[in-house]
């Protein structure tokens, strides 16, 4: 077996080639877009290089066939309790053998210490964690966009190796045929709170895209602040590039805003599954690429919808704010009903209130991915992220005092 790190355009073709030569038989897995991918690894597109780096590699057997691939990173400042620097790796794709899967984990874990790195989470994005983050170990069906697909047989690499469970992601799934109305309870704490002086909530619009994406990114920025280490602030104007990317998939009705006297206090963004017509495209979106995309779209291919990302300010949390926005939905839904199924992904095994929340509408839990850490030292044992997290609230309240 030989490991070679991706540098020229021939090697970066096939490192996007690997899982299309695995993922031959008929199974749930969506070939994503070459250019999708290859924007994690470019330091134009991606601001994870500002304080960081990334690097990837292809390995081959004796006869130079492509049997795996895999990614590797850091970003600065990112710890665990001990203060050890914690890498990452990704992309992990492999034939079914054990011998090969830990040559790959041995050449990221072999880089990352170069780095000065003690420890490497995995498998995970390279960015932000609404993309390629996890490794699925149960609920082996269609992906929504942005989440990761894998052979059952990975886990088994990853847990022989040595990687330890950080924390649990569940994506839960809502049957939009099966809901006929939106739950009592919640019914009346919406009503409730929309009728609270101060409050507004309104859906985005493209007219005023700038506005809307300057609010997200307040939102966002002061929401998930306090989760110091593991924290990527937004930047306003990569997300605003992103959001006109990707306005030709965008429904303006999915994605709501809250606001307390005209201050923006919280988001939830939902997308049409774009997976429901890249699953035709093998990657590309040349002018063929382009003329099936619009031909999938306009026959109404998209019928069910991803939850990728919210937001609530901390001092607006507890109020309410979310029930008022998934009842906005729920009316978007019923308007709409070609969109058939809703899939809410991902909440953290960490976050019992938002888990809670998602089996109140009616929800089921169907899909577990795992993040995953594993320390070069031997013998150390993995703090739970729920811990970890709990450890440093108490730490910051002390030292608030």
């Amino acid at each position: 077996m030989k490991i070679i790190q991706v540098s020229n355009h021939a090697q970066k073709k096939a490192f996007h080639k690997v899982p299309r030569l695995l993922y031959t038989k008929p199974e749930a897995w969506v070939c994503p877009l070459d250019s999708e991918m290859e924007s994690v690894f470019d330091p134009k597109k991606n601001i994870a290089f500002q304080h960081g780096e990334a690097v990837r590699w292809l390995m081959t057997d004796d006869q130079g066939k492509l049997t795996g691939r895999v990614s590797a990173f850091y970003q600065e400042g990112k710890t665990d309790l001990e203060n050890r620097p914690v890498g990452g790796m990704g992309f992990f794709e492999c034939i079914e053998d054990k011998d090969a899967a830990f040559l790959l984990f041995d050449t990221a874990k072999a880089w990352l210490e170069e780095k000065g790195m003690k420890a490497m989470d995995g498998p995970v994005n390279f960015g932000e964690n609404d993309s390629n983050w996890g490794l699925l170990v149960d609920g082996f069906t269609h992906p929504g966009f942005g989440m990761p697909y894998n052979k059952p047989y990975y886990r088994k690499f990853f847990e022989d190796y040595g990687f330890q469970n950080y924390f649990n992601q569940y994506s839960y799934h809502l049957d939009l045929t099966k809901v006929t109305r939106f739950p009592e309870r919640f019914e009346k704490i919406a009503q409730w709170v929309s009728k609270k002086p101060g409050y507004s909530f309104r859906h985005f619009s493209f007219r005023e895209t700038n506005k809307f994406v300057a609010d997200m990114v307040e939102v966002y920025n002061e929401t998930w602040a306090v989760f110091k280490k593991d924290f990527i602030p937004l930047d306003h104007d990569r997300l605003y590039a992103s959001m006109r990317q990707a306005k030709p998939i965008i429904d303006e009705e999915l994605a709501w805003f809250a606001y307390h006297d005209d201050e923006p206090v919280a988001f939830f963004i939902i997308l049409p599954d774009f997976n429901q017509i890249l699953r035709h495209l093998n990657g590309k979106l040349n002018l063929l690429g382009i003329l099936k995309f619009l031909w999938y779209k306009n026959t109404g291919a998209m019928t069910r919808m991803r939850a990728v990302v919210a937001g609530i300010k901390p001092r607006f949390q507890n109020t309410g704010i979310e029930t008022v926005i998934f009842h906005k939905l729920f009316k978007v839904f019923r308007k709409k009903p070609f969109y058939k199924e809703l899939e809410l992904s991902w909440v953290g095994d960490f976050n019992p209130k938002m888990r809670s929340m998602y089996e109140a509408i009616g929800s089921e839990q169907a899909k577990t991915h795992i993040t995953y850490r594993f320390y070069f030292e031997p013998g150390i044992q993995v703090v739970r992220y729920k811990d970890e997290r709990a450890i440093r609230d108490k730490a910051a309240q002390e030292e608030a005092k």
